[in-house]
């Protein structure tokens, strides 16, 4: 037994617990699935775990680009992000696999894990009941109990379990997969994986562009980061001061509007 690997993975699978959208630890999902949830801070995370940062951070930012489009609509998702996540980006930095099927990895892990989600709110229902019953019998410790220990054991055994064992029996296996696997399947694994962050932005983009003059913001930042500079900062810098001229520009506007009209 691998005593460190095990470690590694029991805590790679504690952090995938406390970045559940379940978790109330970290102010909620504000600092648990909205941060730690994240597959770019848990890429770092691993990274710090697994002992290399550089890795984790590249395949987080692969993983997040893939999921960066997903919502929860109505309580009703089409993955389980913080299982992909920390399942996925593990697996891929011990089995050195390429970016392409580590965001695979990720996606299918995903899948997975969201059946395991459905079933944890499955048995949640249990101690809704387990609760109205002690609310009509005004026992406030069977409340406490009922409505946020046991359901936190179980999200924690749902999560942690699963991931650690993920992780530590997963990265063998992923790895004798890969050398079995003829290397032109695995090239194809790639290049999905690589259109899969194309995929996330695109859904993206269909979200936030309403107007089809606004694809031009997006084209000239693609324009900049290819043919001027790379940095990121620099990027971010010239689009605030792009979002807040064109802010000025139709709050302006609107103000003249108001003033020939009704207003």
């Amino acid at each position: 037994m691998d005593l460190v690997l095990l470690i590694q993975a029991l805590l790679i699978g504690i952090f995938c617990y406390l970045g559940s959208i379940s978790s109330p630890w970290l102010m909620g999902v504000t600092g648990g699935y909205y941060v730690l949830g994240r597959p770019l801070v848990a890429g770092l995370i691993i990274g710090l775990i697994l002992g290399d940062v550089h890795t984790g951070v590249i395949l987080g930012v692969a993983v997040q680009a893939a999921f960066i489009a997903t919502i929860t609509t109505g309580g009703t998702q089409n993955s389980e992000i913080t299982y992909a996540a920390y399942g996925g980006i593990a697996l891929g930095i011990l089995s050195n696999a390429d970016t392409g099927v580590a965001v695979t990895l990720s996606v299918g892990i995903g899948t997975l894990g969201l059946i395991l989600h459905n079933l944890l709110m499955i048995l949640n229902s249990v101690w809704n009941k387990r609760t109205e019953k002690a609310a009509s019998e005004g026992n406030e410790k069977r409340i406490i109990y009922n409505n946020a220990v046991y359901p936190q054991i179980v999200n924690f055994i749902f999560r942690v379990v699963p991931v650690t064992l993920a992780v530590y029996f997963g990265q063998g296996f992923i790895t004798k997969v890969l050398d079995i696997i003829p290397k032109d399947v695995t090239q194809i694994m790639t290049v999905l994986g690589g259109l899969l962050p194309a995929l996330g932005i695109a859904l993206l983009m269909n979200l936030l562009i309403k107007e089809s003059t606004q694809f031009i913001f997006f084209l000239t930042g693609f324009v900049i980061i290819v043919f001027f500079t790379d940095s990121m900062i620099a990027l971010t810098v010239f689009g605030i001061l792009i979002a807040y001229l064109t802010f000025i520009s139709l709050g302006k506007s609107q103000i003249e509007t108001d003033d020939d009209g009704v207003i």
